[in-house]
C-alpha cells in the first residue's frame, strides 16, 4: 500500500463515511444527499426501507430524524477494497437514541458500502445497513438535537 494514489483514495473514502455521520448528526440533509451518486440506493432492511434517489434519501432521512427526541451515531473504520474508480467496504456503527414516543434504542451495526469516484470525489452508490445487536431497554440519560438549520 505504498502507492500514494491508493492511500489518498482510502483517506477520501474514510472522509466520505465521516461526512455521512456528521451530516446525519447535524441534520444537514443537503450535505447528506450530496454524498451519493445520482443512481444511488440506501437500504435499511430491518426497517423495510429502500431509498433509490437523492430525493428519496432526503425525504426519508428527514422523516426518520423527525421521530427522534435525540439520536447519536458513531462511525468506526472498517474495510475498503479499491478497484479502479469503484470500491467497496464496510463501516461499523454504534447508535443510541430515544424516539418521541418514549421508546429507546441502542444498536451496533454495519454499513455495507459501494463507492464510485466522480469528478466531485468519491461518492456512495450503495449503503446497506445491517443491525448486529439491538437493545430497546429504556435509556436513562437525556440528550438534545442539533439546530435543524445545521448550525455548528
Amino acid at each position: 500500500m505504498s502507492d500514494f494514489g491508493t492511500i489518498a483514495d482510502r483517506i477520501e473514502i474514510e472522509a466520505l463515511r465521516g461526512e455521512f455521520t456528521d451530516a446525519v448528526m447535524m441534520r444537514d440533509y443537503d450535505r447528506l444527499t450530496s454524498l451519493f451518486t445520482d443512481d444511488c440506493v440506501w437500504r435499511i432492511p430491518e426497517a423495510k426501507l429502500e431509498f433509490t434517489s437523492r430525493e428519496q434519501i432526503r425525504a426519508g432521512v428527514e422523516r426518520l430524524q423527525a421521530q427522534w427526541e435525540y439520536f447519536v451515531q458513531t462511525a468506526h473504520p472498517g474495510t475498503i477494497r479499491l478497484d479502479g474508480d469503484t470500491a467497496s467496504g464496510r463501516a461499523y456503527i454504534q447508535e443510541l437514541g430515544r424516539f418521541r414516543d418514549g421508546t429507546s434504542g441502542l444498536n451496533y451495526a454495519l454499513y455495507h458500502d459501494r463507492y464510485q469516484r466522480t469528478p466531485d470525489g468519491w461518492k456512495f452508490t450503495e449503503r446497506s445497513y445491517e443491525i448486529r445487536y439491538l437493545d430497546t431497554t429504556p435509556l436513562a440519560g437525556s440528550g438534545s438535537s442539533p439546530d435543524p438549520a445545521g448550525a455548528s
